[in-house]
């Protein structure tokens, strides 16, 4: 199915000097903005994420790893440099080697006196990037297949789950999926490999959640997303377009991810989810999208690796997929720097003009800012923003920036459709 999918043109790929791009989650932590570094790549001698994803199944043919403690030990090299001056170790003097902070285990000095003039900024997140350090390793366990858990059928309606809290009492066998997860033995050779001690019970119960809510909180997003705008999955079937997909959606997924929806609007007449981007990783969803819907109380997912208005030009108009009921983007990060707004731009444009209902999410509230900022230049029509109640748990740290507070997946929302209008 890969060799069907087109090749961005070069038009459409700009250069390093911009992160909306084939490699925009290599430089996407340089601009503080979340996601996998470059550097990360660069130290394990990868030139892409496919070939980090196969050194950690093992799948590898030209990057091994010997066993899981040396695997663990080249990811952790990946954080090492000094959060005082930068000092990554090759440029230390004879005899010097970077210290970690004994509390959160997560950052690293080259001396005393870094970490002394640093601590003042430190001690704001030392708490919190204690749990981000575990995090990263339990992350693991997504490769594993631990990771997500099975959710099950809800017991209450679409609008009578409105956040977390309403959501987690219907996952009664929640609890004990953790519980199974904790006492695995992916999760005891884990913990074997990694140089630092396990963390107790209750702190790796949290990380589970967390990890799996980061799963969920897209889902859940969609769904709320679709209340919003008052479709009506049972009505007629439902396509989803989320634009500006990237390997944080699409590297590993699975044909059943977003089957949370059939969950959430039990009886649907079906839901087609098409993702979107420059960024899309190969695997099994990387399929065409449907002409024709197929299957009711079915959730449909396929992914196309190109631009949204590209994507548009070469498919939607030539009548080889169905138009959107709604258009989704996870944090576009369109407020980054200029090569995103650029790259931005056609999509936010056809949206428009083509009064196609959007609904985006951010990482933090600066970023909703500078996006309603962004939009309101464009006379885009803003019809809600604010907190995201299913937002993710897990807290992201900026690799390059580790004092900056962490901030959160789909932490906020923007809900938009068509042009402003028009003062008389």
């Amino acid at each position: 199915m890969a060799s069907q999918t087109p090749a961005l043109p070069q038009s459409y790929a700009p250069g390093a000097n911009s992160i909306f791009s084939d490699q925009s989650g290599f430089f996407s932590l340089d601009s503080n903005v979340p996601g996998l570094s470059k550097v990360i790549l660069n130290q394990l001698n990868m030139k892409d994420y496919g070939e980090y994803r196969a050194a950690v199944e093992g799948k590898s043919k030209g990057v091994l790893f010997r066993n899981y403690k040396e695997m663990f030990q080249k990811m952790e090299e990946t954080f090492k440099f000094c959060t005082g001056c930068n000092r990554l170790p090759e440029h230390l003097t004879e005899g010097q080697t970077l210290k970690r902070c004994v509390k959160c285990l997560n950052v690293y000095y080259c001396a005393k006196d870094c970490q002394k003039k640093d601590w003042p900024h430190h001690k704001k997140v030392c708490k919190i990037l204690r749990l981000v350090a575990i995090d990263r390793l339990v992350e693991w366990l997504i490769f594993t297949g631990d990771l997500p858990i099975p959710t099950q059928k809800w017991s209450r309606s679409a609008a009578d789950v409105k956040s977390w809290d309403d959501w987690l009492p219907i996952q009664e066998d929640l609890p004990q999926s953790l519980e199974k997860i904790i006492s695995s033995a992916n999760m005891a050779t884990l913990w074997k490999n990694v140089s630092r001690t396990r963390p107790d019970v209750d702190d790796l119960r949290q990380s589970l959640w967390r990890i799996q809510s980061e799963f969920l909180s897209r889902v859940l997003t969609v769904g709320m997303a679709i209340q919003h705008f008052a479709l009506d999955p049972y009505s007629k079937p439902l396509t989803v377009h989320l634009v500006g997909v990237s390997h944080n959606e699409t590297m590993g997924a699975r044909v059943t991810d977003y089957d949370e929806l059939s969950h959430m609007f039990s009886g649907h007449q079906g839901i087609e989810i098409v993702m979107v981007g420059p960024e899309v990783v190969d695997g099994p969803i990387v399929r065409p999208p449907l002409r024709a819907f197929g299957p009711k109380h079915k959730v449909y997912i396929s992914a196309y690796k190109s631009l949204y208005h590209q994507f548009w030009e070469d498919v939607i108009e030539k009548g080889d997929a169905a138009k959107p009921d709604i258009v989704v983007g996870f944090h576009p990060g369109f407020h980054a720097n200029q090569g995103l707004v650029e790259g931005w731009l056609p999509t936010l444009l056809l949206l428009r003009d083509y009064n196609i209902p959007s609904f985006f999410t951010m990482y933090s509230e600066m970023e909703l800012k500078y996006s309603l900022e962004i939009l309101l230049e464009l006379e885009v029509h803003i019809i809600d923003s604010g907190p995201n109640p299913f937002t993710s748990q897990k807290p992201e740290q900026v690799q390059a920036c580790p004092n900056k507070p962490p901030v959160y997946c789909n932490s906020h929302y923007v809900q938009f459709q068509g042009l402003l209008p028009q003062q008389d």
